[in-house]
């Protein structure tokens, strides 16, 4: 059975493990290890959860089988003063994909969504993670547009961007 707890910034750590067991599956074989590790610092630094955490007003959950971390997400509810709550992050341990942890941290998001009277969800995933977009189809999400986000030392976020309407 998954729990899903709200994260502090006493688990950073924890999300900080998960993104550096995730991150090498799901983009190596579309994003350079320096890409990759240029990014995994610039979101998951320790200043930069903090950052989320904080100012940002990001919440992240955790999803536990008892004291293992199978995965976390976070998102913001009312994203850019609109009645939608954008999933920023969600990334599920490589062996505990298959199992209902995506979902369920997608049922979580959706209900602390319709709480804050929100529609819809919606995120932004690699155009090229084919594995993430299927899962997202397959859960009911649509493609409602495509972005292209420059992150700095001339590397792109090249993204569809789904929704799901609660």
């Amino acid at each position: 059975m998954v729990d899903i707890i709200k994260a502090g910034t006493q688990h950073i750590p924890l999300i900080q493990e998960v993104a550096q067991k995730t991150w090498p599956t799901t983009f190596g074989h579309i994003l350079s290890k320096v890409q990759i590790s240029y990014m995994l610092e610039m979101m998951y630094s320790t200043p930069s959860l903090e950052k989320q955490m904080g100012p940002k007003n990001h919440i992240f959950i955790l999803a536990m089988e008892g004291a293992r971390t199978l995965g976390f997400a976070s998102f913001e509810t009312n994203h850019q003063h609109s009645d939608k709550t954008k999933i920023h992050k969600i990334y599920i341990l490589p062996e505990a994909q298959g199992k209902g942890v995506g979902k369920a941290l997608i049922q979580y998001i959706g209900g602390e969504a319709l709480k804050s009277n929100n529609g819809s969800l919606v995120l932004n995933v690699n155009r090229y993670n084919e594995a993430a977009l299927r899962f997202y189809h397959r859960s009911g999400f649509v493609t409602v547009a495509e972005e292209n986000i420059p992150i700095g030392q001339g590397y792109w976020m090249e993204d569809f961007v789904l929704e799901f309407k609660l």
